[in-house]
């Protein structure tokens, strides 16, 4: 089984940044598309971004997209987000998740998830 460990949250300024990292226990790293997820309290778990195995195809929700740029570094086990210009909005738990195909992803599928990590944006 895959096992993901999301880092980097925490609390920004609306304007800022952060970069949340994702790293994977398995050997298999880079069978598998990834991405992430967010969900504020009392809302619907929300896509938020895809990547292909190979990096060379990714995908954004219409709210961050042109803010938030997924990334992977597969000889790290690694996938990356790095979060621009953050609004009030993005305030969420962020979910690392991993599946064969990028596509169903951005639909909310999802074989393996890790245990999220907290970015709140402050006014």
């Amino acid at each position: 089984q895959v096992q993901l460990v999301e880092s980097g949250g925490g609390l920004v300024q609306a304007g800022g940044s952060l970069r949340l990292s994702c790293a994977a226990s398995g050997r298999t790293f880079n069978t598998y598309a990834m991405g992430w997820f967010r969900q504020a309290p009392g809302k619907e778990r929300e896509f938020v971004t895809a990547i292909s195995q190979s990096g060379g195809r990714t995908f954004y929700s219409d709210s961050v997209k042109g803010r938030f740029t997924i990334s992977r570094d597969n000889a790290k086990n690694t996938v990356y987000l790095q979060m621009n210009s953050l609004k009030p909005e993005d305030t969420a738990v962020y979910y690392c998740a991993a599946h064969w195909s990028a596509e169903v992803i951005t639909r909310g599928g999802h074989n393996y998830w890790g245990q999220g990590t907290q970015v709140t944006v402050s006014s």
